[in-house]
């Protein structure tokens, strides 16, 4: 999205007040750098919806949310580095011969997520008046190596790239890409996959406040359950809790104490060749994502790509990440897998320019299932086609020839 100039109109004092919003919660240190990047998007989001005909009040009303999605996905400074939290590891260890059971139920939240660059595209697509029908593919016709060689066209096909950053060739080699191997190498004699959850206060249309087998973390379990009981690998299921402290919602920290987390686990299990990072996205009431697989309402998934690598500032120093691009191979590797079998599921892989926290393993990813106005059901039914993904990239398949 080409950058816009800020005049001094509605637009100019909307972003301005939001500025000033943001101006009082970060630390003197980060300010300018900051402030700029989130301009930059706060002004390329009121810009796409002038263009779909909301006005300005109602971008008002849409956009203040998002001010806090902005916050909860930057890293603040040095992790393992807040002497005031004082979480407690709650580890759900899978085990091969009695896999846990996981009841289908839901909760609720009220926290809708940043600029969604494909909304009304989804809106086309997942409208209730006509879900589309999709079964898995039994005899996939899988894609040709020649399409994918062309970056540009592959960026503009497969990718939402947000404002702040952008994603280029000497970021991403689409080529190496292609041909990484995405195997797991140990066996499942020791834990291999961790799935944990950064936001596990999010929740569903029909969830129950406080009840986590309502929430994204029943979702997760669903996945370790099916990863273990379906497919033999071992899992570990990490529900500790990383943005609800002393009683109060903070997504403000919520990646670093999630990175003291999964760091303490990785050290007590240095097998975990696996770390995934289960969410929901938040998006606008009239948007739907939900699509019919083998006869189940199904919601819809996206991957979601930190680079490290902004507009304004280059390659963040503090936010290191020396997987980026086995990160971003393994979601494209995904991405073509998931078209290929469960064509109308996947949304276009997300990247953005902090580390979230995929920097851990080589094979990290960010999911974002469904949204806020999703059913606990649809959410569940999402980790059958998921859990056969993981599976097909774990054991060397690749959806191109």
């Amino acid at each position: 999205m080409r950058r816009r100039n800020l005049l001094f109109n509605r637009t100019g004092l909307l972003i301005l007040a939001c500025a000033l919003f943001l101006l009082v919660r970060m630390e003197s240190d980060m300010i300018i750098s900051d402030l700029i990047n989130k301009i930059n998007s706060l002004s390329g989001y009121v810009s796409s919806r002038k263009e779909e005909g909301i006005t300005t009040r109602g971008i008002i009303n849409q956009y203040m949310p998002v001010v806090g999605y902005v916050d909860s996905h930057y890293i603040e400074t040095d992790y393992l580095t807040d002497p005031s939290y004082d979480y407690e590891t709650r580890i759900e260890y899978i085990d091969l011969d009695e896999t846990s059971n996981i009841q289908e139920e839901n909760t609720e939240e009220e926290y809708i997520k940043n600029a969604n660059m494909e909304e009304e595209n989804e809106k086309k697509a997942n409208s209730d008046s006509h879900e589309a029908n999709t079964l898995a593919i039994q005899s996939p016709v899988k894609f040709q190596r020649s399409e994918l060689n062309d970056f540009d066209s592959l960026i503009n096909r497969f990718y939402t790239v947000t404002s702040i950053t952008e994603l280029k060739e000497d970021k991403f080699d689409v080529s190496a890409a292609l041909d990484q191997d995405m195997t797991i190498q140990g066996d499942n004699s020791s834990p291999q996959i961790l799935i944990f959850h950064t936001h596990s206060q999010e929740a569903f249309a029909d969830s129950v406040e406080g009840d986590n087998s309502t929430s994204i973390v029943a979702v997760g379990a669903r996945l370790a359950e099916i990863l273990s009981s379906q497919y033999g690998y071992n899992v570990i299921h990490d529900t500790s809790v990383y943005d609800y402290v002393d009683g109060v919602l903070d997504r403000s920290k919520a990646y670093t104490y999630a990175e003291q987390g999964i760091q303490n686990i990785l050290e007590q299990y240095p097998t975990v060749e696996v770390v995934l990072d289960i969410h929901r996205d938040g998006v606008s009431e009239d948007v739907r994502l939900v699509t019919d697989i083998n006869g189940k309402p199904t919601a819809r998934m996206m991957f979601f790509n930190g680079i490290s690598y902004t507009k304004v500032n280059g390659d963040i120093e503090y936010l290191k990440n020396p997987y980026i691009q086995d990160n971003l191979a393994m979601s494209l590797q995904m991405y073509l897998l998931g078209k290929t079998y469960y064509p109308d599921m996947l949304r276009k892989i997300y990247i953005n320019g902090y580390r979230y926290c995929l920097h851990f393993r080589a094979k990290s990813m960010l999911i974002e299932v469904g949204a806020q106005n999703n059913t606990l059901e649809e959410e569940l039914n999402a980790m059958e086609p998921l859990a056969d993904m993981l599976n097909r990239l774990f054991t060397g398949e690749k959806a191109y020839e």
